[in-house]
């Protein structure tokens, strides 16, 4: 990966931190475990989906 590109990554997944932060239960967000729970639910439903359309085989060339 070049620099550019892990600079534009890091850039990225703050933002992607900040919505999901801006978007929680922050009633729920009172220890590691609920923490982790809360972010690893949003990850499933918001960012997984659209991180696996990448790996479709109709979307590669050979």
């Amino acid at each position: 990966m070049t620099p550019e590109d892990q600079k534009r990554l890091q850039a990225c997944t703050q933002e992607i931190a900040e919505i999901l932060y801006r978007n929680s239960d922050k009633t729920e967000l009172h220890s590691l475990e609920k923490i982790e729970h809360t972010v690893r639910k949003q990850m499933l439903e918001h960012v997984s989906p659209q991180v696996a359309f990448f790996y479709q085989p109709s979307n590669w060339t050979c």
